[in-house]
């Protein structure tokens, strides 16, 4: 069952990325919108980082955040708010923790941890966002810098 989950997953994700990047490349802001809607339910759903492939795709993200063509900006921006605010397989591995649940949690907390590095590693990316005169653009990429300012560490496990 993981390797036909996993394969969904890789095929979600892939499928998405191609629809987000045509959409994009040709300035499709309905079918964008849905691309990323589908993205993120196949990478960050409910509040969880649905598995290992959700910090490679970061990248993705920010080079189309950055990218001036693209017009669905606060959607990429929101969607990477989501990703750095997600706790939940921290807070569940630690509630865990000693008891007869605690060796169910040996890789969730990484991916949150890879993820919100991959989102950080962005930050300059964002920041040009934050600068731009275009409010629609600027205010979400602001709100993205200060979860990331205001997001404490996650604790130890």
């Amino acid at each position: 069952m993981r390797a036909t989950a996993h394969g969904v997953l890789r095929r979600a994700r892939a499928r998405a990325r191609s629809t987000l990047s045509a959409a994009a490349a040709h300035g499709d802001e309905g079918t964008a919108r849905i691309a990323i809607d589908e993205l993120g339910d196949a990478i960050c759903a409910l509040g969880f980082v649905v598995g290992e492939a959700t910090a490679p795709t970061v990248p993705f993200l920010l080079e189309l955040a950055g990218a001036p063509h693209v017009t669905c900006k606060a959607e990429l921006l929101a969607l990477l708010v989501n990703i750095y605010r997600t706790t939940q397989w921290h807070s569940a591995a630690a509630a865990a923790r000693g008891g007869k649940h605690d060796a169910n949690y040996p890789l969730q907390p990484g991916w949150e941890a890879a993820a919100r590095t991959a989102v950080d590693a962005g930050r300059s990316v964002i920041e040009r966002v934050a600068d731009s005169v275009r409010p629609e653009e600027a205010t979400p990429a602001r709100k993205l810098l200060q979860v990331m300012d205001d997001t404490p560490p996650f604790a130890k496990l």
